[in-house]
Parts: structure tokens; sequence; C-alpha cells
């Protein structure tokens, strides 16, 4: 192979890249959804914050990401889907945060939640984001300081905003209803083991192995490390996980930018009304590039996590630990999506799986 024959082929894997990094995919959302989502998250945190409890209205708003997963589906769907994910998300909430006070067991209570919530997404066909959240609250959950006896009222605290966020789905479903009919409730995808037990086993496992390398490595609070690591592992090919891993990076380095902007002379009201403002982005364009909206994923995450301390750290320190978090769980959920498309891996680990489940739960 000549010089110029490699040189054109760099060229061309570049041009393919880029083209990939600056798709727009079209968008039939309704606007109001942004808004009715900014209004489920960003409720909950500015009463907390007129009631001078800011931190109680973080907590809420984490129960608030639960509007996140309604569906385009009738009425009497809708809310049942979504009671049944505000269980989910309070469920993975309350293990995390008893988790908390069993320092040796956080790992395995994390890789548990993962894995489980994963089967149970897959098995009834929840679309994105998936078990995203669930495993996000888990994992803010755990490494949240607190007393034992305020685990029911953080618990409490969550539920509150999920149940507000399913009343203001209610109405925003009335409304969105009048101007778009629902679309017909998608059967579930086969339950067949690798897609259920296997995929699931894997995920978990690189999710554990993302927080004990950020443990291994003494990071402060690595609740972004195995979320990072899901976030890139649930792709549907090794192409979709390596895209996905690229605008995350990208979309992470210059958002930690923004977020240092934003860091430096902001007080309790003006990250709440910031949040809402993000939220309503985010939601308005996460459908259209995903690496354009982790720009303001980004400072959401940061706000959401540590806001309730803001300033007893040096904006610096804060983002250089939130930018080592997200490459470290890039790196561990690419390395967990080459094992879990990779065939010659399934076929090996897969057979090994197989032998330890019983068989009348294999299909």
């Amino acid at each position: 192979m000549t010089q110029a024959h490699r040189w054109h082929r760099l060229k061309r894997l570049l041009q393919s890249e880029l083209q990939q990094l600056t798709a727009i995919n079209p968008s039939d959302r309704l606007w109001q959804m942004p808004v009715a989502a900014a209004l489920a998250t960003g409720l909950p945190l500015l009463i907390g914050v007129y009631f001078g409890h800011m931190d109680y209205g973080l907590i809420s708003m984490l129960g608030g990401l639960v509007f996140l997963y309604l569906p385009n589906t009738p009425l009497s769907h809708r809310m049942v889907w979504l009671m049944a994910c505000s269980f989910g998300m309070a469920a993975c909430f309350t293990l995390g945060v008893m988790s908390h006070f069993f320092p040796l067991l956080m790992t395995w209570v994390l890789i548990f939640i993962a894995i489980l919530a994963t089967m149970v997404c897959r098995y009834y066909g929840l679309g994105p984001p998936g078990s995203l959240f669930f495993i996000m609250a888990a994992a803010i959950g755990a490494f949240s300081p607190g007393e034992v006896l305020e685990v029911p009222l953080k618990v409490g605290l969550l539920s509150m905003g999920a149940l507000l966020a399913v009343l203001i789905a209610f109405f925003y479903s009335l409304y969105s209803l009048r101007l778009r009919a629902a679309e017909a409730v998608p059967p579930r995808p086969p339950p067949s083991f690798d897609f259920v037990v296997f995929d699931a086993v894997v995920i978990g496992a690189f999710v554990g192995i993302s927080l004990a390398l950020a443990q291994a490595l003494q990071l402060e609070r690595p609740y972004w490390v195995p979320v990072s690591c899901l976030a890139v592992i649930q792709g549907v090919s090794l192409r979709a996980v390596w895209d996905k891993q690229l605008h995350r990076v990208l979309g992470t380095a210059i958002g930690l930018l923004l977020s240092w902007g934003l860091l430096l002379a902001l007080g309790p009201w003006s990250i709440a009304l910031l949040m809402v403002v993000l939220v309503f982005v985010i939601e308005t364009t996460v459908v259209r590039h995903y690496g354009f909206a982790v720009i303001f994923i980004t400072p959401l995450t940061i706000f959401l996590a540590e806001a309730a301390t803001l300033g007893q750290a040096a904006p610096a320190v804060l983002i250089e630990a939130r930018f080592i978090d997200t490459v470290l769980g890039c790196i561990v959920g690419l390395a967990g999506a080459a094992c879990l498309h990779s065939p010659r891996f399934r076929a090996v680990v897969g057979r090994q799986l197989r032998r330890l489940t019983p068989s009348r739960l294999i299909r």
C-alpha cells in the first residue's frame, strides 16, 4: 500500500467521523414536552430554595426525572407506565442510599441494581434513556452524605418529586393528545436469554468495574464514573457506542468549560432557575444531536449532585474531577461494549452463564 493510498484512507476516515459527529437528526417532538419536563424537574428545586432547603429540592428534582420516561401511548398506558417507573426510581435510590452505610457492599449493590434494572427495562421494552436514570439515582444516593435516620426523609423527598412529575405528565398528556393522536402500545420485544439476561449481566459487571476502578483511584464521590460507563455501553452497535463515547467526551469537555464559568458567581435562586433552563435545552436538543445536548447535561449533573455544597471547593478542582470521571467511565464503557458486541465473547461467556441459570428461565 502506497503512502498516498494510506493518506487517502485516513482522510476518508476522518471525513466520515466528522460527518457522524456533526449530523443533526430530525425531530417531531412537541415543543411543549421540554417545557413540561423543565417544570417537572425544576419545580421541586424552586420550592426547596424558597424554603431554604436546596438539598431537599435536589433530591426531589432527581425523582422528577421520571417524567422523561413518558411514552407517546394512550393516556391509561402512560400513567401506569410512569407510576411503575416512579416505583423503580424510588427503589433504586433507596438501595443506593442504604449502601452508603456499608462501603464494602456499595459496589456489589450497584452491580445488582444495574443488572436488575437493565433486565426489567429490556424485558418490558423500556426505550431511551433505559436504565440510565435508575442507576444514576442509585449512584448519587450511594455517595450522598447523611445519617441513617435521614433515609426515610430522602426516599420520601424523591418519591414526592416523582409523584409531582406523574401529575404534570397527566396534565401535559391531556393537552398533547389533543394536538397529536396517541401511538399504539408497542409489543414487548422477545425476552430472549441473550437480550435480557446476558446483556444485563455484562452491563452490570462493567458498571461495577468502573466504580471499583474509581474507588481504587480514590476519586472523591465518583458517582459519575458508572453513569458515564452505562451511558456509553448501551449503544445498539459498536459503531453507535463509539459515536456516543466521542460525543460524550467532547460534549463534556465543552460543558465543563461552561460549568466553570457558571460556578464562579451563582446563588441558590440563579442555580435553580438555570437548571430549569438547562433541562428545557437538553430535552429540545438531545433528540437532534446527543453531543450538543451533553454540553448542557454536564453542568446540569454537576449542579444536581453538588449544588448543595457548591462553594466548599474550588471550581477548578470540581471541573477536573468530573472530567476524569467521564473519561474513565467512557473507557470502561467502550471496553464493555467491545465485549458485548464480540461474537466470541458472547459464545464463551454466554455458555458459562447459561450453565449457571436454571433451565426453566432460559428460552
